[in-house]
Parts: C-alpha cells; structure tokens; sequence
C-alpha cells in the first residue's frame, strides 16, 4: 500500500474503527508497506487511538520486521506438496487454495454506523461560507405578554396549521366552527352525517374504558370529544400513545346525543400534513459538510476537557475534518449560574462570564476555514421563554469569528434549509406521550415534525413567549432538523429529513445518576451537504 496517498490509508484504518492521533502518527503509518499487520496487532490488544507510541509499541507485537517492511509476496493461488518418489508426476496432491484475505469493518464504538469518506467529497478551505437566516427572533420579539398577546398567539397557531390541513388535502371534508357544529348538533348526531372539525387540544386523558378524553377549542367554542382506539392500530397511534396539550388536530365523527352534555365520537383523527419531503442538496462544487454539537456545559464539573482536546487534535489531521466547513452549536455552550438550587456545587467555573470566556478559548482551536455558529439554550443567559434571542452582545465580544443566532433558528446553507432547536420542549414531550424517552429523543422529534409544531404545550416544562404569531410552528419542513438538550445521540432519516440529535460533552451528572440516565458524550455527527451522508465521531 506504499503508493496509496493518505486518505486511502486513514479510509481502511477508520473501516477497522482506528484514529490516528498525530502528525508523526499520521508519518509513521505512510512509511509502512502494508497496514494488515498493524490493523491485527491493534484489534488484538483493543487500540483504538494509533499515536506515535501506541503504532511502536503494535509493531513490536509483528513477528518479524520483513514483515512491515519487505515488499509483499505474490500470494500463490494453490500450494503444493513433494511429489510421491514412486510416482511419475512432478508435484504431489493439492492443498486448498490460498486466497487474501478479506478485511470486515471492526464494530465502530457505541454502535455507530461506518461511513466513506467517498461521501464526503469536497474540502472546506475550497469554498466559500453562504449562509442564509430564513427566521431568528432576535430584535424581533414584540410582545408585551399580555392577555391579547396570548390570544393572538393561539390564535395564529390555529390559523397556521389548520390551512396547512386544507392546502395538504389531510381532511376528508372542509372543517367547519365548534359553534356551527354544535348548533347543528342534532343533525349531526349520526355516522352518517359526520362533521371534521379543528382546533387546540386541552384536559386530555383516558377514561375507565381506555378511550381518550379531550376537549377541541377553536376561536368560538369548546367541544368534549372522545376517542376509541381503532382495532390494529400501533402503538404511535394518538389514542393510544396520546395527545399534547395544545396540540392543533382534525377530527371527525358525530355527536352521542343523551342525558348528559352531548359528546363528540371520533371516529378519525386527523394530524398536520408531512408527506415524504425531497431535500434539497447543495451543488457538486459546494460540497461541503456541517458538523453539529450541543450542549458542551464550559463550567462545570463534569465538562470533558481531555475528549475536547481530542477532537481539536482531529480536526487538524483527520480528511473528514478538512470537508468541515460549517460548525453548529446548538444550545447550553455554558453551564451557567443559578440555573437550578445548588448548582454552584457542580461548577468548576463560577462566574458565567468567565465560563463563556473559556468557551471562546476552546473554539479558538477550530481550524480557520470552520464558520462558526452559535443558539442558546436553557443554561445560557437569555431569557427563558421561547423563542430565544441570540446571546447579548457583551458575551459575543469574546467571540473573534462567529455567527450568533437566536432559539430556534431557521437557516439555509448552500441551499439546504436547517432547523436547529436546542429542544427543551423534549421534557414535555416525555411528560405527554407513551412512546418518547429520555433515551430516544429522536422519537420526540418525530414528534415535533408530525404536529409541525417544536413546543405545543403551553404552561408545562418549557416556557413561551406569547408572540403575535408563534413563530414556533414548522411552516417548512427542514432538509436537516436539529435538537439537542436532553444529551443523548442519534443520526438518521425520517420522511425525507435527516434528522440530528447533537451529543453533548458533559459526563453524567448526579441528577442523571439518580434517574439511571447514561447520557452519549463527545460524538460529533456530521452531514454532507451534498450527498446527505451522516459520520458520527466518538471522542470518549
């Protein structure tokens, strides 16, 4: 392989899940003739990180040294034996057949998926940043978080995604007022004059018999429904995995007219619009890659220091960092102060100021051709209420070369449209539905997609801003869609886009312990603009 250039080799070493560490790493592995010896001697002793001293101490494990460095032998495709001295023939009998050996990709660590670097096809530093903001809050909040403020912002909420319903042909007929239908309600009151009818949703829970009890709301009236799980439905389904508070839905059915208040039947409910999305791509010649992490947590206790070193190490030598033109950060760069009681035990910086200085240190170590940009998050100094401005400018001085944006974030680059979320609202969504975790944030953001809405429930885990229009509707649906916040991982595709959880690069914490929640620190994902190929690199 002497004559293979450098990414050919870090290719077949990354295939067998080894790291180079190191420009005089990186020169030893080009001086070897064949890289099978070394790639044995490390699966063999569980190396995983190749510097200069672990390549040495692997080499000496090599039977001889003509081993790494004689020129290969052609390999016989048969072997022979003596011939018989009775016999008249010039060979003896046949051996089997000697053929090279195929080399399988080792498991890569926390069972991350292999990547090529055939993906990712074009270096940053040969294309120029283009960068586009579709929606960012800062310098446009304009409530004053009034009774008619909050009204607006329902009601804008409702407006948003019940056209979104009629334009998307999801409902079987046009909807029609609570009032209207509840005027008419003895018409209604069988299956065969069935209504659809949308608004928010509030006080939902089961009853004795396991339907699912709600009232609908639109701008006239509220409405009591009730829902029956249909036979064979998964366990996503609404009736069985619930609903949101102020979540926005169709229904259909009839009334059960009785004694009592009459009741809406569902007998079919009715989400937002989201069909198979065709993401955009960015051209041949900007084939560039945008790396995404959230949640660093510079302050306290349990930051990974060493694993950050790491990654700034790989950056500077690794091929698939050099297509790393875009850097996000979504949220919690900080660990903050006086986010929760007590929390000055855990921190190792105590001045928040201080802590976003050292933030700013540590992405000093990104290459110059990384643009960098930054969203807050809980922990950070912003207010609390989503949407969330950019950090103040008196933070951002500290800040040589990046882009601050606002909570969530709305932005196209090269051409691909990217919603970054810091994803607080994922707390809600564990609280609501069966089906989401801690463990599997990717579900919540599912979640999010499929009510086109990133924070529907208003007065639980995650405070809003009452804006006149709620901006935290997902009027287009995103290329790439980023969370981050509860410090998990995930890199996959769900209806067309490719969907991230960002890694955090804190360790378990004493809350998380008590919960027997094990987060996944120090995974860097990464998504070709072009090809949408994902790489998530570990770095603990």
């Amino acid at each position: 392989m002497a004559g293979e250039d450098w990414a050919e080799r870090q290719r077949v070493l990354a295939a067998a899940g080894l790291l180079v560490i190191g420009r005089a790493a990186q020169e030893k592995v080009q001086s070897l003739q064949d890289l099978a010896p070394l790639i044995e001697a490390a699966q063999s002793s569980n190396v995983v990180m190749l510097s200069e001293r672990a390549i040495d101490e692997m080499l000496t494990l090599v039977p001889t040294e003509q081993t790494i460095e004689a020129p290969p032998v052609a390999i016989r495709t048969a072997q022979a034996t003596l011939a018989d001295p009775e016999s008249h023939y010039p060979i003896g009998r046949t051996l089997a057949p000697v053929a090279t050996p195929d080399y399988t990709p080792a498991p890569r660590r926390h069972g991350l998926a292999q990547y090529s670097l055939d993906d990712f096809p074009m270096e940053a530093r040969d294309v120029d940043a283009e960068i586009e903001i579709h929606f960012d809050i800062t310098g446009h909040s304009t409530t004053e978080g009034k009774m008619h403020d909050m009204q607006s912002y329902f009601s804008d909420r409702l407006r948003q995604i019940r056209q979104m319903m009629i334009a998307g042909r999801a409902l079987p007929r046009r909807p029609i007022s609570n009032s209207e239908a509840w005027r008419n309600r003895q018409r209604y009151s069988s299956s065969e004059y069935e209504v659809t009818l949308v608004g928010l949703v509030s006080e939902s829970r089961w009853s004795r018999a396991g339907n699912l009890n709600f009232v609908i709301e639109d701008e006239t009236m509220q409405i009591r429904c009730s829902l029956k799980a249909p036979s064979g439905a998964s366990n996503l389904h609404p009736a069985l995995d619930g609903l949101m508070n102020d979540d926005t839905v169709g229904v259909s059915g009839h009334f059960l007219i009785g004694e009592r208040s009459p009741l809406f039947w569902i007998s079919d409910i009715h989400m937002p619009p989201l069909g198979r999305h065709s993401k955009a791509t960015a051209s041949e010649d900007e084939a560039v890659s945008a790396a995404f992490l959230s949640d660093v947590h510079v302050g306290s206790k349990t930051f990974l220091a060493p694993q950050w070193e790491k990654m700034i190490e790989w950056f500077r030598t690794d091929p698939l960092a050099r297509t790393v033109k875009y850097f996000v950060l979504s949220g919690d760069g900080v660990d903050g102060v006086g986010i929760y009681p007590g929390q000055e035990r855990h921190l190792a910086i105590t001045d928040l100021f201080n802590q976003y200085g050292e933030l700013a240190r540590l992405l000093e170590g990104l290459p110059d051709w990384v643009d960098l940009m930054i969203l807050p998050g809980n922990h950070d100094a912003v207010r609390p209420a989503e949407p969330q401005p950019a950090l103040d400018p008196e933070v951002q001085q500290d800040y040589s070369n990046a882009l601050f944006v606002g909570n969530p974030c709305d932005f196209s680059l090269h051409g691909v449209r990217i919603l970054s979320y810091h994803g607080k609202s994922i707390d809600d969504f564990v609280a609501g539905l069966r089906s989401v975790t801690y463990s599997t944030p990717e579900l919540a953001m599912r979640s999010m997609l499929e009510r086109r809405h990133l924070a529907p429930s208003w007065g639980g885990k995650t405070p809003l801003s009452p804006e006149p229009e709620d901006r935290m509707v997902i009027s287009t649906v995103p290329d790439i869609f980023v969370t981050g916040h509860v410090h998990g991982h995930y890199a996959g595709n769900y209806k067309g886009t490719t969907m991230v959880h960002s890694s955090t690069w804190q360790d378990q914490t004493d809350y998380q312990r008590m919960l027997g929640f094990q987060p996944k620190p120090c995974i860097l994902t990464i998504v070709n603009l072009h090809t949408h190929a994902t790489a998530s690199i570990p770095f603990a």
